[in-house]
C-alpha cells in the first residue's frame, strides 16, 4: 500500500516515486507509473498540482475533456503560473482527435502567456511513460543545470524531442545544443531545425510544435 504524508508545494519525492494527488489513485496514469517502476506517494493538499517529481518539478494535467469543456482550465493554468514555490512548473496536454482542433490556443496560453513548458500526450498511458522517463533519469549527471536552473533537465527534454516522428537520441542532442531549451526549440523556424537535423527531420519537429488546424489557423 502506498504511503500517505504531509507535502507541501516545493516538496521533492525520493528518486523513484511521485507524489500524486489523491484524486489520481486509481486512475491509468498511476497504474501505468507503477507499471513502470515508480512508486506514487498520495497527498490530498497540492492545491491544483496534480504531480511533484524528484527532478524538482511539478505537473499540471489537462485532459481532453478539460480541453473541450472551456475556459475553467485556463483558470487552472493561471492560479498554477502564479502559485509560489521554486519547482519547474510542466503542463500536460492530452493531444488527441478530439481536442487537436483546439490545441493551438492551449499551446500559445501555456507556452506563450504563462510562459510554462508544455509536453502533449496521446493519453494517460503515455504521460506515464513520459514521467516514468523523467523519475529514472534524475539520477544521471544533468549538464543544463549547471548552466541555468530555468531549463529543463536532460532526461526531460530528451524524453520530449524523441518523441517527435524521425528523431532519435543523436539528433535530439544536436538541437539541444543548437536550441538552449524547449521553448526556442518550439518555437524555431523549419529552416534553423533544418540546418541541424536536415529537412525531413525539421518538418516533423516544426510539425510537432505547430499545430495546424484543417482551416489554417
Amino acid at each position: 500500500m502506498e504511503s500517505k504524508s504531509p507535502v507541501v508545494l516545493n516538496a521533492v519525492p525520493p528518486l523513484g516515486h511521485v507524489i500524486a494527488h489523491e484524486k489520481w489513485r486509481s486512475s491509468p496514469l498511476i497504474q501505468s507509473l507503477k507499471g513502470g517502476g515508480v512508486k506514487p506517494v498520495f497527498e490530498k493538499e497540492l492545491g491544483v498540482v496534480d504531480l511533484h517529481l524528484p527532478n524538482k518539478s511539478c505537473v499540471l494535467y489537462v485532459s481532453e475533456c478539460d480541453v473541450i469543456a472551456g475556459n475553467s482550465y485556463r483558470r487552472k493554468l493561471v492560479r498554477y503560473r502564479n502559485a509560489g514555490g521554486s519547482l519547474q512548473r510542466l503542463v500536460v496536454v492530452e493531444k488527441t482527435r478530439l481536442s487537436e482542433q483546439y490545441f493551438s490556443s492551449v499551446q500559445r496560453l501555456v507556452v506563450l502567456d504563462l510562459g510554462l513548458t508544455l509536453l502533449p500526450v496521446g493519453g494517460q498511458s503515455e504521460a506515464a511513460q513520459l514521467i516514468a522517463q523523467i523519475v529514472h533519469g534524475e539520477g544521471r549527471e544533468n549538464p543544463f543545470r549547471r548552466r541555468s536552473s530555468s531549463r529543463l533537465p536532460e532526461p526531460l527534454v530528451l524524453a520530449l524531442v524523441q518523441r517527435v516522428p524521425g528523431v532519435g537520441r543523436v539528433k535530439a542532442l544536436a538541437l539541444l545544443r543548437r536550441f538552449s531549451g524547449v521553448r526556442r526549440l518550439a518555437g524555431a523556424e523549419a529552416s534553423e531545425l533544418e540546418a541541424v537535423v536536415g529537412q525531413t527531420a525539421a518538418q516533423h519537429i516544426h510539425s510537432f510544435f505547430h499545430t495546424h488546424t484543417a482551416a489554417g489557423d
